[in-house]
């Protein structure tokens, strides 16, 4: 992929979300992590140890640490995982240098809502940062070449054990109640990220296999306004041909689907599944 590439339309998007994610990231760990004098994972992790001990602001350790990764990423992975990582590296050491005095602006001392709302905002910026396809640095680097070496190698036993290391020496240095919520926030982060690079809105994926198949996708088609898209399966017991049907209904529709094939079939079989993410037609566009 050339440079060219990269700084099209859809690259300056995804480059303009990774800033937002960054500064989002910055504000997390600035007003809440550091206010609590908690401590985040990975090399961000490793940079607020070395602030609480000498005040040399995060962001500049983060850059730092980066340098020697980013150079090796240059070699070892391909052009737009690196370009995009120097700019989620490079944004987010900028904003936490930025924001670094705002660190006392707010008036909470509830290190648990301080853990717990840190963690929401850093773990939302991060999520966004990778669903553009972006990086900031430090072990997603270190990850992306070990497994691109290693291909049964599982990524997040790097992960595990540097954060692991990462507490253990906040509740030496910090003391166990400090090492129990930076946990807290770990948790919070990666469930934030999750739930970011998955999408937050929700569908149920649902197979019907009905007598009616006519009328239950006639009902759904005109009263929920979805689309229903027929398969063909066989009974492996009886061996007679039917036809299944398929559609994703939103959480809300859902009660109302369960009433139209009840009503129209009380003998259908219906099979509901959780659908992280959906794109086409009829769907809401994900921001990022």
């Amino acid at each position: 992929m050339s440079f060219k590439e990269l700084f099209n339309k859809d690259g300056l998007k995804s480059i303009f979300f990774i800033l937002i994610g960054t500064l989002m990231s910055a504000l997390g760990i600035n007003m809440f992590l550091v206010h609590a004098k908690l401590l985040s994972g990975g090399v961000s992790g490793i940079a607020l140890i070395i602030q609480y001990f000498t005040r040399f602001p995060a962001g500049y350790t983060i850059f730092i640490l980066n340098i020697p990764l980013l150079i090796l990423s240059y070699k070892k992975v391909n052009l737009r995982f690196t370009v995009f990582t120097i700019i989620g590296t490079i944004s987010l050491s900028f904003f936490l240098v930025l924001t670094y005095s705002l660190k006392n602006l707010l008036s909470i001392d509830d290190p648990l809502l301080l853990s717990l709302y840190g963690g929401v905002l850093n773990g939302l910026g991060m999520g966004i940062v990778f669903s553009n396809h972006g990086s900031t640095g430090g072990l997603d680097i270190i990850s992306v070449i070990v497994k691109k070496k290693y291909d049964n190698f599982e990524i997040g036993r790097i992960s595990f054990t540097v954060n692991s290391i990462i507490v253990a020496l906040g509740a030496v240095f910090f003391g166990l109640t400090s090492a129990l919520y930076t946990l807290v926030s770990m948790y919070i982060t990666s469930y934030m990220v999750d739930k970011t690079i998955k999408g937050f809105n929700r569908q149920k994926m649902v197979l019907i296999v009905t007598d009616k198949v006519e009328e239950v996708s006639k009902e759904i088609m005109t009263t929920l306004h979805r689309g229903v898209t027929l398969l063909h399966g066989e009974g492996a017991y009886t061996g007679v041909s039917k036809k299944v049907l398929y559609s994703i209904v939103s959480l809300t529709q859902l009660p109302q689907l369960k009433l139209i094939v009840h009503q129209t079939d009380p003998n259908a079989f219906l099979s509901i599944l959780d659908v992280s993410e959906v794109h086409g037609k009829g769907f809401v566009r994900e921001l990022f």
